[in-house]
């Protein structure tokens, strides 16, 4: 043989190879290495407990090691944007929230990422509701009479505001006139903190946080669509004046854009599994969140178009502006 059919031969079986389907062979033992969970929030809080059990349940069904690694500030850009430059190799993935993914887009001019370009929705993982409550020495013990006393008294009824999904909520109030006058706090502990201590008479909260003092807190309605278990014998916002008034913040497990088919497919389908255990369930409602409802790939992705436009419409008209 020639040189030149030599080199032709090698020129071929050098194509032949790159051809060859080797990266399927690579996604298909994943993982080979621990994958990285990045939440864009400080360890403690309710969405790092929660993914904190996802990344166990993961690592008990996959074989290595899943763990969570926090990168807070900024309200959750910093992690967020870390994780959008991350290589897209299923290796570091992000519990995603409605904070970072679609009220952030609307509130910073650059948040250092793009929610829908630079992320594959792998699975929707939690729903994250909100409770409006009244402290123990406020004379208020219904939605309806806070509803009638924030009419009565425009901007004269003050709300304990944690967070900006809170924020969110309490412009959802007014825009169906319940003018009550939010109060920022920097987070959850200090809002629960001023409202027991009757410095605030009204809080506005996820039902995680609040929880943690039922029995000294006054629960007047949840902005689910039904009442919840976790909550006995609190109704709903609309039960109480306030038709269709059902909002929660969700968590939903992500990988940066461009992560295989494969593995992405792969990650939904434990995590599919492991959404559907009865103790998944107890865990989320122990922690004060809602079932997700049960979406493919192209309905999430839809869906959180959806969340990405509405909680956009609400800012702008609010005029809301970031922390």
């Amino acid at each position: 043989m020639n040189t030149f059919g030599r080199r032709t031969v090698v020129v071929g079986l050098l194509a032949a190879a790159a051809l060859s389907p080797v990266p399927t062979l690579a996604q298909s033992d994943y993982p080979n290495r621990p994958v990285k969970i990045i939440v864009a929030y400080p360890a403690g809080q309710s969405t790092d407990i929660a993914t904190r059990y996802f990344a166990n349940k993961l690592s008990q069904a996959m074989g290595q090691s899943f763990v969570v690694e926090n990168r807070p500030g900024a309200s959750g850009n910093i992690g967020t944007a870390v994780a959008a430059k991350s290589p897209p190799d299923g290796y570091t993935l992000i519990m995603g929230a409605s904070g970072t993914h679609a009220m952030n887009p609307a509130l910073f001019d650059n948040p250092g990422f793009d929610a829908e370009k630079d992320f594959d929705p792998i699975m929707l993982t939690a729903l994250i509701p909100f409770a409006i409550s009244a402290g123990p020495n406020a004379n208020i013990h219904s939605l309806t009479e806070l509803i009638s006393m924030a009419r009565s008294r425009p901007g004269k009824i003050d709300a304990a505001i944690p967070s900006v999904t809170g924020q969110l909520v309490l412009e959802m109030l007014k825009q169906r006139d319940v003018p009550l006058f939010g109060v920022k706090f920097k987070g959850s502990a200090d809002a629960m903190t001023n409202t027991l201590g009757g410095h605030v008479p009204v809080l506005i909260d996820t039902v995680a946080a609040t929880r943690t003092q039922l029995g000294k807190i006054k629960v007047l309605a949840v902005t689910t669509a039904q009442p919840m278990a976790s909550m006995p014998g609190v109704k709903t916002a609309g039960e109480q004046g306030l038709a269709n008034f059902n909002i929660a913040a969700w968590n939903a497990l992500m990988a940066p854009k461009g992560v295989p088919a494969e593995i992405q497919a792969r990650l939904a389908a434990e995590m599919r599994k492991i959404l559907d255990l009865p103790e998944t369930q107890k865990a989320l409602a122990d922690l004060g969140f809602e079932r997700a409802p049960v979406m493919n790939q192209t309905e999430l992705s839809a869906w959180l178009r959806e969340e990405r436009r509405s909680y956009a419409q609400t800012i702008k008209t609010a005029q809301m502006k970031p922390e």
